[in-house]
């Protein structure tokens, strides 16, 4: 597309969608000399806080809806992540010899560093957060960003560069893809998800395909062997032209991985071989519940010790990382009921993930704004570990059909009712756990204020 930014001076770039990335892309493109339209559907009135932030740069703007004069007009557009790019008006603007890209792939074709790519449906941001702390603790500087934080486009405005980028990619980001060649594609796991924007569970698959789409021999593939549907997409052609190190919980694979490279958790240990040697970690006296942190963890270890992290500095990141907010977050103790905070977990792979770090004695609240997700995987679960499930959101009388025979189930009217009832029914050595296996929109804003508010609504329990 363009291979230097000096490129994009007096070109006539439309930017569609003014969130974050908007904004972030409206400071780029304007610092560089583009001529800049921004369009929304929203109005004046919805996007002011936005337009506060661009505050006088010289942009024009196209709100309240799409203009297609206004598409027509442009020399490139650009698509912010959220939005949906098989829309029609962009159908039309590509019948029109239009140029239409995503923020992503627009962003990378001008980062020069090394980039390590970290996709799949759950696990990505704490992985990205472990390569990051190891790499500091290393001493060597790294930029976190992609769907976690920054989008891309705010690393191409810093003045200084790092050594390696880290980047968390999402399908959404990957839809668009046509040139991004990351140095490392670190792939956690893959499960249903996105069914509001995706028609099935293939076209969700082939928009995380195409993080592999430029893969060559300096590429290294780090991929879950655990997960069915991460090795069946290793036997992709385009995966196997590419280095390919596989991590696992299994035991049973520590041959094998060894042999190739990758990493293996056997008892307290986690093996690891890069190169020549076999190198090993304890995670005695690791602080991160559930046994899909092992997972990140190896993910990271493999990913940071290719560029050059200390096995000193990726030790102490295992024994100090206490994980992140929102994802099996350790709230507080009240009368010997223990509290966790699972916001984040917006899919059902994440619930099963979340239950798995538990033996019994659950009490569940799920739910949120329905978009799709079959929540039967969980029933083996909920019956083993469930003693009462919470049901909430708009998506309740769903999930109720399909697990609420499996435990005692109770069909909520507001969040507040479904905590202090969960608490009511609580006995000594419970464990109250949010997560809700569903996005929060139906209710809040984002999953971190649904977390919040519940880890608010705790702090009041005596």
């Amino acid at each position: 597309m363009f291979r230097e930014v000096s490129e994009l001076k007096d070109k006539k770039i439309l930017i569609v969608g003014l969130g974050k990335t908007g904004v972030s892309l409206a400071h780029f493109l304007t610092g560089v000399g583009a001529e800049v339209t921004i369009t929304d559907h929203k109005s004046k009135p919805e996007l002011s806080a936005q337009l506060e932030i661009i505050g006088d740069l010289p942009v024009k703007y196209d709100l309240g809806g799409h203009s297609p004069k206004t598409f027509l007009q442009q020399d490139l557009i650009i698509l912010s992540p959220g939005i949906n790019p098989h829309l029609k008006i962009f159908d039309y603007a590509r019948s029109q010899g239009i140029k239409i890209t995503g923020e992503f792939e627009f962003a990378v074709q001008f980062v020069k560093e090394p980039i390590i790519a970290v996709t799949g449906t759950n696990g990505k941001t704490s992985a990205g957060r472990l390569m990051e702390e190891m790499f500091k603790e290393s001493g060597i500087d790294c930029w976190l960003g992609g769907s976690i934080g920054a989008p891309m486009t705010e690393y191409l405005r810093l003045p200084k560069k790092a050594k390696v980028v880290i980047a968390e990619v999402s399908a959404f980001m990957l839809d668009l893809v046509e040139t991004f060649a990351p140095q490392n594609i670190v792939f956690m796991n893959l499960a249903e998800s996105h069914l509001d924007r995706y028609k099935s569970m293939e076209d969700y698959v082939n928009a995380k395909r195409k993080v592999f789409k430029n893969v060559d021999q300096a590429t290294t593939s780090i991929l879950n062997a655990d997960d069915n549907a991460v090795v069946e997409l290793a036997r992709d052609p385009a995966v196997q032209r590419g280095r390919i190190f596989y991590f696992s919980r299994k035991a049973a694979l520590e041959p094998q991985i060894m042999n190739i490279g990758g990493a293996v958790n056997i008892g307290e240990e986690i093996k690891v071989r890069t190169g020549p040697e076999i190198e090993t970690y304890s995670i005695k006296n690791l602080k991160m519940l559930g046994r899909h942190s092992i997972e990140n963890l190896m993910a990271a270890i493999l990913a940071t010790r290719e560029h050059g992290a200390t096995r000193e500095a990726v030790q102490k990141v295992i024994e100090n990382f206490k994980g992140l907010s929102h994802r099996l977050e350790y709230v507080r103790k009240v009368g010997g009921v223990l509290f966790y905070n699972d916001s984040k977990a917006t899919n059902v792979h994440a619930v099963f993930r979340a239950l798995d770090a538990f033996e019994e004695n659950v009490i569940l609240i799920a739910g949120g704004k329905d978009v799709g997700g079959n929540f039967e995987p969980l029933r083996n679960l909920i019956r083993r570990k469930v003693k009462s499930l919470f049901l909430i959101g708009e998506s309740k009388e769903k999930i109720n059909r399909d697990i609420g025979d499996f435990s005692e189930t109770f069909l909520m009217g507001t969040f507040e009712e479904a905590v202090f009832i969960a608490y009511q029914k609580s006995r000594i050595g419970d464990i109250v756990l949010l997560s809700p296996g569903c996005p929060s929109f139906d209710m809040f804003d984002s999953y971190e204020e649904r977390g919040d508010y519940f880890k608010e609504i705790i702090r009041k329990f005596k």
